[in-house]
């Protein structure tokens, strides 16, 4: 057992209140040292690419903001530069043991560190545009392989994102392990499961190609040819789309439904998130068609709060839902079938209970934050031995 364990995260997001809130990977870290810090475990979180920067220090985390460099030439380069002589900086003088990084655009390029440096496989330019079938720029894949040649662990939420990533980047002498991202179940808790808004069905994330948004308004349509009294909420930010050069991927989908849908179509935007666990609770069905994604966080978000959910059946989805059992798995470009599951919950309401329950448990026993912690203590001390 390492004594004075102080683990080092760098990020580009992290949904403290001084930030905000952020999506999959700054909520799944952010869980994570919210846990590490209540068993006495010591963090420094380094949230780069800030407007402004600061210091701020809590309860065993001391959280960094970081501006970009001023460097008016190879920004990337001094950008990194920056980064990793402030980072070594203070891994002198608070003695960090290890430090953990995103493999996103390959942050840890052209950075050197006296201790081990874990990758966390959170889905990297690479991936996503392996899974989408779009080529990547050579820049980004480069600076992605350059950080990973530069790690000496890794870790990845589902095997799936960490065999991908394996063969993306040709990575064969050292151990990608699995660990899944992790909730704090107490704080996803629903004590009125029977009560809900019959017909109503939501989306909760950015609003983005890959997401499979655009696969929603011909399922919706044929789910109104059956129950024309249903409704989609969508909440989460607009963003432009890669494939048309579309500053707002709603507007095509708005283009897409039929007039008639759209009317029992409600779009909220992005919303603070103390108030979306409400309109989980206030759904029949909860539903995530993404073609890109190396876990889902509000999926099981979305379980955790005893919904039933239709996801996409692609690999890392696999490792969270049982089809069936704990939710359905349907190829979300398989319009028909995909709706079929939602009509078939929207009609049976004991069904869409017994789901919601069989939810529950499944992320009792596979994702509680209080049993992902001990697994990544275990991963970091091992790392650290290794590298001694």
């Amino acid at each position: 057992m390492i004594t004075n364990l102080h683990i080092g995260y760098i990020v580009s997001h992290y949904p403290h209140k001084v930030f905000g809130h952020d999506g999959g990977l700054g909520t799944s870290v952010y869980n994570l040292v919210e846990k590490l810090k209540k068993v006495d475990i010591k963090v420094s979180v380094f949230v780069y690419g800030q407007n402004e920067e600061f210091i701020l220090e809590e309860e065993n985390v001391v959280i960094y903001s970081l501006t970009n460099s001023k460097a008016t030439f190879f920004k990337f380069y001094f950008n990194r530069k920056k980064i990793e002589k402030l980072i070594n900086k203070v891994i002198e003088k608070k003695n960090i043991k290890i430090i953990e990084a995103p493999d996103w655009t390959g942050i840890t390029a052209f950075m050197n560190f006296k201790i081990p440096l874990v990758i966390r496989f959170h889905g990297s330019d690479a991936y996503f545009c392996h899974l989408e079938n779009r080529k990547q720029k050579t820049r980004n894949f480069l600076f992605e392989k350059l950080a990973i040649n530069g790690a000496q662990a890794f870790i990845s939420p589902t095997s799936f994102a960490g065999n991908v990533s394996k063969k993306l980047f040709k990575i064969k002498y050292k151990e990608i392990k699995t660990i899944h991202h992790g909730l704090e179940l107490k704080k996803f808790t629903n004590n009125f499961a029977l009560e809900y808004e019959k017909g109503l069905i939501l989306y909760v994330g950015t609003l983005i190609r890959k997401k499979g948004v655009m696969e929603l308004p011909e399922i919706f349509n044929k789910v109104r040819n059956i129950l024309p009294h249903a409704k989609l909420i969508l909440i989460g930010s607009d963003s432009h789309d890669i494939k048309t050069n579309s500053d707002s991927t709603w507007k095509l989908m708005q283009n897409q439904f039929k007039n008639e849908d759209l009317e029992n179509v409600k779009y909220l935007g992005k919303i603070p998130y103390d108030e979306i666990q409400n309109y989980i609770k206030k759904a029949n069905v909860c539903v995530f068609p993404s073609l890109a994604e190396t876990f889902g966080m509000v999926t099981i978000e979305a379980m955790a709060l005893q919904k039933a959910v239709v996801n996409s059946d692609i690999g890392w989805s696999k490792e969270l839902i049982i089809d069936g059992e704990s939710g359905f798995l349907v190829h979300p470009e398989n319009h028909d079938l995909y709706a079929e599951k939602i009509i078939q919950l929207l009609k049976d309401n004991s069904l869409c209970l017994q789901i919601g329950k069989q939810a529950r448990i499944r992320v009792e026993e596979k994702f509680d934050i209080n049993k992902i912690v001990k697994r990544n203590i275990e991963f970091y001390q091992k790392t650290i031995n290794q590298n001694k």
